[in-house]
C-alpha cells in the first residue's frame, strides 16, 4: 500500500476528525481505520469534560455483517487503549455504553415496504458521536437520509475504503468525497493545525487548495497486515497495473495466491470441496463438523459447536463477478451443491437441509435479518426434525427457524458486492467466459481484499481479467462537481 512520508496518518485522522463534526478516513485493508477510530473515540472521551458520562455513541454499517465487525474491532481496540492508559480513562465502560453496532436500515428505523425512516430531520437521532463504516457502500438516497437524521450537534465519523465497489444504487459517496485523498490537497491553514495539534510534518507535496471537504479527509496509507503477496495484487489492480497484477499471479509467492487461467467447472468444484494445494479451504471442514454435534442438550456446549461450525464455513467463499451463467452466482451455487452431495457431506431432501448457508436478500424487520445477512442451517436441538438458521453477530450468535425465512438464496458463492464488508481467510474469485466491457478494476480490487491470507483467481478466459484491470467504474451523480464548487 502506498507509503505517507513518515508521517502518522492516523494521528492526523485524529487531529482533523476533531477539528469539526464530519471526519473522513479512507484506506485499504490492514491501515488500521477501526483503531483509529479507537483512538478518537478515547480523544472525545477525554475532552467531554462534565458531558464526559453521558457521551452517547452509535455505530452503524451498510450490513450486518460488517457492523458486527465494526463492534468487535472497535471493543478490541479499546481494551488494548485501556491496557495503555491505565485507569486515567475508563474506556472499557465506553465500550460497553455503545451497546451493539446497527445496520443503516435499523438505526433509522427503516419501515417495512416504504423507503421512508422513523428517524428523520423531524425527527433526529439522539446522537453525539455516529460512527459508520464502510460507507463505500452507502448510496445516495440512503446518505440523505442519514445526515437529515443526525443533529447538528453531532459529530459524523465515515469509514470506508474510497477504492472498493461503489454502492448498488445511485451514486458513488465515498468515493466522490474521496476523490482526491491521495494527493492530500490541503490547505497551508489545516497543514499548520496539524502540525500544531499532532507535531506531524506533513510533506509540501500534500499541500494543495482543496474544498472544504478534503479538509476534513485523511487516507491511511501503511497497511500493517495486508502485505505480501495479496497486498502487492491489490495494488497493481488498484493502479491499473496489469503487468504487475499477472507477475504476481504466475508467482504465486509462498501459495499465498494462486491462478488458474483457462479453468473449467471441475477445478472449481475441486476447489469448494478440499481447497488448494498450500492453501487450506472448501467447504468439507465445517461439513465433517456438522456430523459430530454434541450429545448433551447442554445450551453453552451446544453453543461453541455452533460457533465452532460458522466460523470454519467463515473461513472460505468463493466470490462471483456476475449473478448468471454458468461462472455466475445462480450456476455454481447448484453446482457446488450437487458435488457436495455427490461427496456424501451434505444431504438434500428438499429446499431446506443441514448445512446449507443462505444469504438474506430482503430486509425483514419480523425475524431481525437484513439484506445481505449470511447463516447456516443446523438442527433445532430444541425441536426434532426443526431446523434453525445461525448467524453470527461478533462474538455472539442469533438464530431463526428456517421456516420463517421467505427470502433467502443458497450461499456456498456470493457476488462480490454482496461480500463486501466481509473477510475471509481463504477468498477464491471467478470471473465469467465473457466479461462484456461490465466488469472494472473496483470489482477486481474488492475481491482480492476480502482474503485475509489466501487468495485464488479463477479464469475460463484470462483476457477478461486484463480488460477489467483496464477499466475504471465511471458514475456521474453530480455530487463531486458540488464539493468542488
Amino acid at each position: 500500500m502506498p507509503r505517507g512520508g513518515g508521517v502518522d496518518w492516523q494521528k492526523v485522522a485524529c487531529a482533523v476528525a476533531m477539528r469539526g463534526k464530519l471526519g473522513i478516513i479512507t484506506g485499504g485493508p490492514g491501515t488500521g481505520k477501526t483503531y483509529t477510530v479507537a483512538r478518537l473515540l478515547a480523544l472525545l472521551f477525554a475532552t467531554a469534560g462534565d458531558q464526559q458520562a453521558g457521551l452517547r455513541v452509535a455505530l452503524a454499517a451498510p450490513t450486518g455483517k460488517a457492523a458486527a465487525r465494526l463492534k468487535q474491532s472497535i471493543d478490541t481496540a479499546l481494551d488494548e487503549l485501556a491496557h495503555k492508559v491505565g485507569g486515567e480513562l475508563p474506556l472499557r465502560e465506553l465500550a460497553a455504553r455503545m451497546g451493539a453496532a446497527r445496520t443503516l436500515h435499523s438505526l433509522l428505523g427503516a419501515r417495512p415496504d416504504t423507503r421512508a425512516f422513523q428517524y428523520n430531520a423531524g425527527n433526529q437521532l439522539d446522537v453525539d458521536v455516529l460512527i459508520v463504516d464502510e460507507a463505500s457502500m452507502i448510496h445516495l438516497e440512503m446518505m440523505s437520509a442519514l445526515l437529515a437524521a443526525l443533529p447538528d450537534s453531532a459529530t459524523l465519523i465515515l469509514l470506508g475504503d474510497k477504492d472498493q465497489l461503489a454502492s448498488v444504487e445511485a451514486g458513488a459517496v465515498l468515493g466522490d468525497l474521496c476523490h482526491n485523498a491521495e494527493a492530500g490537497d490541503y490547505l497551508p491553514e489545516t497543514l499548520s493545525y496539524v502540525h500544531a495539534s499532532t507535531g506531524q510534518q506533513i510533506p509540501a507535496r500534500f499541500e494543495g487548495r482543496g474544498a472544504p471537504i478534503a479538509q476534513q479527509t485523511v487516507m491511511l496509507r501503511e497497511s500493517r497486515r495486508f502485505g505480501g503477496p495479496i497486498g502487492a495484487l491489490a495494488l497493481a489492480v488498484n493502479s491499473g497495473d496489469a503487468a504487475a497484477a499477472l507477475r504476481v499471479l504466475r508467482e504465486g509467492q509462498d501459495g499465498k495466491v494462486a491462478w488458474t487461467d483457462l479453468a473449467q467447472s471441475a477445478d472449481l468444484l475441486q476447489l469448494a470441496l478440499n481447497g488448494r494445494s498450500g492453501a487450506k479451504g472448501g467447504y468439507r471442514e465445517y461439513l465433517q463438523l456438522l456430523k459430530s454435534p454434541p450429545l448433551e442438550p447442554d445450551e453453552i456446549v451446544q453453543l461453541a459447536w455452533v460457533k465452532s461450525v460458522l466460523q470454519a464455513f467463515e473461513r472460505f467463499r468463493i466470490l462471483c463477478a456476475v449473478r448468471e451463467g454458468e461462472w455466475g452466482v445462480a450456476g455454481l451455487n447448484e453446482a457446488i451443491e450437487h458435488r457436495l452431495q455427490t461427496a456424501g457431506l451434505l444431504k438434500r431432501s428438499g429446499e431446506w437441509y443441514v448445512g446449507r448457508p443462505v444469504m438474506v436478500t430482503r430486509n425483514d424487520y419480523a425475524t431481525g435479518v437484513f439484506n445481505g445477512d449470511i447463516g447456516l442451517t443446523l438442527a433445532d436441538p430444541a425441536r426434532a426434525g426443526a431446523l434453525r438458521v445461525y448467524f453470527s453477530e461478533g462474538e455472539t450468535v442469533r438464530s431463526v427457524l428456517a421456516t420463517r425465512l421467505r427470502n433467502v438464496e443458497t450461499a456456498f458463492a456470493m457476488t462480490v458486492h454482496k461480500s463486501q464488508g466481509s473477510e475471509f481467510a481463504h477468498t477464491a474469485m471467478v470471473l465469467p467466459k465473457d466479461g462484456g466491457g461490465m466488469l472494472a478494476r473496483e470489482l477486481i480490487y474488492t475481491g482480492i481484499t476480502r482474503a485475509r491470507d489466501y487468495f485464488t483467481l479463477l479464469t475460463p478466459n484470462g483476457q477478461v481479467l486484463l480488460d477489467a484491470i483496464g477499466q475504471r467504474t465511471q458514475r456521474a451523480s453530480g455530487l463531486r462537481t458540488l464539493l468542488s464548487n
